[in-house]
């Protein structure tokens, strides 16, 4: 089984690879992205909490970002300090067509799951899910605590 899953991230990897072939997007910007488009304009720190990466690494996917028009930045209303990222109108229609394919692609890709067992289906890979990132959380945990142990 861990196989198969091992497998179908492979395939999903691909997908998206060849799907934003010849353009500036990459897995991170497309998941900076994707996020915008379901949060709506956030500040740069909030993304980078989000998408669990450091401030640096948020400053260079949205400096990316905005040099190929996807984003922009404005400043926050009431924080002088932070700056607010938000869709560039031609990302906003590219992001709706994103969801309408991802909306197309779960419906293809479920068809494939006999109707009778589409429930169970969703509760093994829901329940899959769960229990990985619970084995992350707690292997983070182990190893920021022994990162303080040999501080």
């Amino acid at each position: 089984m861990l196989d198969r899953l091992l497998e179908i991230s492979d395939l999903f990897q691909k997908d998206m690879a060849r799907t934003f072939d010849g353009t500036p997007l990459t897995a991170a910007r497309i998941r900076l992205l994707w996020e915008l488009q379901h949060l709506g304009p956030s500040t740069q720190h909030a993304l980078a909490t989000r998408l669990e990466v450091s401030p640096r690494n948020i400053t260079g996917l949205v400096d990316a970002l905005e040099a190929s028009g996807y984003v922009t930045r404005s400043p926050h209303p009431t924080d002088r300090r932070a700056i607010i990222v938000s869709l560039a109108a031609s990302a906003e229609s590219m992001m709706l067509q994103m969801q309408r394919d991802h909306a197309e692609l779960t419906a293809d890709l479920l068809g494939a799951v006999q109707p009778d067992d589409r429930a169970g289906f969703e509760r093994g890979i829901d329940a899959i899910a769960t229990r990985l990132r619970e084995l992350v959380a707690a292997d983070e945990a182990t190893r920021a605590t022994l990162g303080e142990a040999s501080a």
